[in-house]
């Protein structure tokens, strides 16, 4: 048996620390100035902003956090470092967005039955204000949204304030037009809406994350042909994708390469072209020359063009499915 690890360790990436703390610091005062005015001009909307806008403080200060925290260096217990802890963070984000959806909810329930007299005018100027914020806060996040899950808690917690102060503000325009003042609580419902749905996204991509599963912009399907489809590969076995934090992926697998000579040759480009083509920086590959070494019949993954390989470890029949418990996993053939 040949062990080899092919590692190609991408730390790189934008530091969203500075754009993190800025935004923190803007949507505080807003806050503070947001809620004030809920309270004196007696906006539900207004003040449901505001308790949004402080989850997303607070969601702004945990990315921080865990960004600070991915900084620092592995040690021999914790081998990966911290860098999971922009996982948890994306993951708690998305619970303080739903959070705020509750509060939402019960409120505006409570005040459709007995609408408050709110001052129009004054609520557009506040919540106008809101949207300049919010969309600012909002763009400094957007490039880094499309790669790293805790960045784009970040950016929906932003994108989500920016839409509902101008939802806000639209409920300032009607209450100034017709004086309906039930549209203070109906606007905070649809509110809700925005929020159930970009935490809802959040909380199942940060999850999936924080269970191993492969991200969620990658098809492990597709990486396990590209796999079966590399020079003098004949099956494959114990293939595991998984997320080291929201923008670091790693994986491991056991490939069966009878006649492959040149292993560091093929392991180099092999790590360089799993980074290039699926973004997997952190790649660690076992080249077998026998299918002896999976104890378990049914964990080989045979390319199509392979031949059956009966070795001393037992008969394996690699046409296939199969359902066995053993000590390796075992893929889906294709």
């Amino acid at each position: 048996m040949h062990q080899h690890h092919g590692h190609s360790h991408d730390h790189g990436g934008s530091d969203y620390s500075r754009p993190l703390a800025w935004g923190a610091a803007l949507n505080v005062v807003y806050v503070v100035i947001e809620a004030g005015c809920g309270l004196y001009f007696n906006s539900l909307a207004l003040l449901a902003d505001a308790g949004h806008n402080l989850s997303d403080v607070l969601g702004l200060l945990l990315a921080l956090g865990a960004v600070l925290l991915a900084r620092r260096p592995a040690t021999p217990r914790r081998t990966y470092g911290f860098r999971r802890a922009t996982i948890l963070a994306a993951f708690i984000s998305s619970l303080l967005l739903l959070a705020a959806l509750l509060g939402i909810i019960w409120e505006s329930f409570q005040r459709l039955g007995n609408p408050a007299q709110v001052s129009g005018v004054a609520v557009m100027i506040v919540a106008g204000v809101g949207v300049l914020v919010n969309a600012a806060t909002a763009a400094m996040f957007h490039a880094g949204s499309k790669h790293d899950l805790n960045v784009k808690g970040a950016y929906l917690h932003m994108a989500a304030d920016a839409a509902i102060s101008l939802g806000v503000v639209g409920v300032g325009l009607g209450v100034w037009l017709t004086g309906w003042n039930w549209l203070d609580p109906a606007v905070s419902l649809a509110v809700a809406g925005v929020i159930a749905y970009a935490g809802w996204e959040l909380l199942r991509d940060s999850f999936n994350l924080a269970v191993d599963a492969a991200p969620s912009g990658i098809d492990p399907h597709a990486v396990e042909t590209f796999l079966l489809e590399q020079p003098g590969v004949e099956a494959l076995h114990d293939l595991h994708i998984w997320g080291l934090s929201t923008r670091e992926t790693a994986l491991t697998v056991h490939l069966i390469r009878p006649e492959g000579n040149s292993h560091d040759d093929f392991l180099q480009s092999l790590a360089a072209d799993l980074r290039e083509q699926f973004q997997i920086g952190h790649s660690t590959v076992q080249i077998e020359q026998g299918y002896n070494l999976c104890p378990a019949a049914g964990c080989i993954t045979q390319h199509d063009g392979a031949e059956d390989h009966d070795d001393e470890g037992g008969d394996h029949d690699h046409d296939h499915d199969h359902d066995h418990d053993g000590d390796c996993d075992h893929a889906t053939e294709i």
